[in-house]
């Protein structure tokens, strides 16, 4: 196995080296902390701003005509009487004069508001210790979330337009169950970075020293602590936009013509232009309401098309010493790093209409804690939205580092690009050609130390790369046509996501060597894999 940046050197036992010790960061010391004074405006502040402005919005002519009337426009007596006899509060006020108490009133409602605010942020705290990372919040009903740093999945930074001018980020933890995520929004940016790096260190397996003894040797009381997280926010807040970071350099770079043209010729755009095509032609015909009725769908989808695009924008991947770093999104940055051995499958696909340009595009699977319902899954999991063949398999060594070095001009040129005539995939045999009558030469499998390569399609050329040591499992069924044939289909079982592990029609006494070869080949890896602690040193 060739060295990689994203793994630490493995050390002789007997000769063990020295612990890696590096220091941590404030918020990172074991004690609960507060989150930026200003996260109530962020989470719920924006939302109230909102409803005045609809409510002032609504009541804008009649402001003007009972506050400013010489500014109020001729308003007709009729109307102005039905103003007056619609009954509604503002009349009432008026004509009793109850302007004070009015005033009044909405100032208790607004003092109201400020303390839930103020409770709200000073009952949600969070502390990063060497095990876990704990959020408590909730005043009436408290919530305690736990994320253990051995199950973290990646660790996510995410800037919306607001948060970035604000200088402030969301941090989010994902965790290994389906809505485990533990979110921190929002600390400053350089906070976030500082205790990011924090928590992928600590689940690493490194230990992580104070920055500094305390003069008198006992921990901060509470009035220190808290006049200590205001003042960081305000330091956060004059500073502005978010402080430069180090960013290591992308090993890919996607040009912006690229990146549009992609999604310009992708089957969606292609489908949708047919489709309001064929249904413009039926309503010249005869049926006009049914182009209106498309024009939701159609707004819908350029909507989704032009939010793809701005999200792809600003791309990058790098390798860092704890896994691998994308960043993409042009208003709201993202920026994720999946930590090594966090990806199960990965899935490389070429549409018929990228062939001429030669594009390829990346996903995964991976544990990312959200609901199913959560429609936000997808940007997790695309990591290169286009690209071509050298920049696919710089992202593939990124992503599937335990995967030897001569092992990588076969996957690009036959799993990717193949068959060949020296292939070494074990594909559809002859005699079922008709169950694959377009890609029974490329449909097929190959099995090694350390994946297994599932290959098929010629419209859509697909090759997946499932690691053996997060192979949950392998399955192989035969229908009635299959049995005649002597065929078998094959899949590999991973956790859910948009890499669909499958390989059908392939010799049956093959499927059955792959079934057994796949289940020891897993049982082997996952007895050896060390990535849930990957810089721990071996006992």
């Amino acid at each position: 196995m060739t060295d990689s940046p994203l793994h630490a050197p493995v050390t002789d036992a007997s000769h063990p080296a020295p612990p890696q010790t590096l220091v941590r960061s404030p918020l990172s010391d074991g004690e609960w902390h507060r989150l930026h004074p200003l996260t109530p405006l962020l989470r719920g502040g924006l939302f109230l701003v909102v409803v005045i402005g609809i409510i002032i919005a609504n009541l804008r002519d009649r402001l003007v005509y009972l506050f400013l009337p010489m500014f109020a426009p001729d308003i007709p007596a009729d109307e102005l009487e039905e103003w007056e006899g619609a009954g509604d509060p503002i009349d009432f006020i008026v004509a009793n004069n109850l302007y004070l108490a009015a005033g009044v009133a909405v100032l208790v409602v607004l003092i109201a508001l400020v303390v839930i605010f103020y409770l709200s942020w000073r009952f949600h705290t969070f502390r990063i210790t060497g095990d876990d990372v704990e959020v408590r919040s909730g005043i009436l009903f408290r919530t305690q979330r736990r994320a253990p740093l051995d199950r973290v999945q990646g660790v996510n930074l995410t800037r919306p337009m607001l948060a970035r001018l604000l200088g402030m980020a969301k941090l989010e933890v994902v965790g290994a169950g389906t809505d485990g995520n533990v979110k921190l929004e929002y600390l400053s940016t350089t906070n976030a970075e500082a205790v990011r790096a924090d928590i992928l260190r600590l689940a690493s397996g490194r230990r992580l020293a104070d920055a500094g003894a305390r003069a008198d040797g006992a921990s901060r009381s509470r009035a220190g602590a808290l006049s200590e997280t205001v003042s960081r926010g305000i330091t956060g807040l004059i500073e502005g936009d978010e402080a430069p970071v180090e960013v290591p350099e992308s090993v890919v770079g996607i040009p912006v013509l690229r990146l549009i043209v992609s999604h310009v010729i992708s089957p969606s755009t292609v489908f949708l232009v047919l489709g309001i095509a064929a249904i413009a032609t039926g309503a010249a015909l005869g049926s006009p309401w049914v182009l209106f009725a498309m024009v939701p769908a159609v707004i819908g989808f350029v909507a989704y098309w032009i939010r793809s695009v701005i999200r792809s924008l600003r791309y990058s991947i790098a390798p860092t010493p704890d896994g691998v770093r994308i960043t993409f999104g042009l208003l709201t940055t993202i920026t994720e790093i999946v930590p090594p051995g966090r990806v199960h499958a990965v899935e490389i696909t070429q549409s018929i209409l990228w062939r001429a340009f030669g594009w390829w595009t990346i996903r995964i699977n991976r544990l990312t804690g959200r609901s199913a319902s959560d429609n936000s899954t997808d940007q997790f999991t695309t990591v290169l939205p286009v690209g071509t063949i050298a920049d696919v398999e710089r992202v593939l060594r990124l992503l599937l580092p335990a995967v030897p070095g001569e092992e990588w001009s076969l996957i690009v040129r036959q799993g990717m690009l193949g068959p060949e005539p020296d292939d070494t995939f074990t594909n559809t045999p002859r005699r079922a050609w008709f169950l694959r009558p377009l890609s029974w030469r490329r449909n097929g499998f190959r099995l090694t130390p350390d994946a297994l390569l599932l290959r098929r399609g010629v419209v859509w050329r697909k090759l997946a790369v499932v690691p053996l040591a997060r192979m949950q499992s392998i399955a192989l069924h035969q229908g009635p046509i299959d049995r005649l044939t002597g065929v078998v289909s094959a899949r590999a079982h991973t956790v859910a996501g948009p890499v669909y592990s499958y390989v059908g029609a392939v010799d049956r006494d093959a499927g059955l060597a792959l079934f057994a070869d796949a289940a020891a080949g897993a049982v082997h890896a996952s007895s050896v894999d060390r990535s849930h602690r990957w810089a721990e040193e071996p006992a």
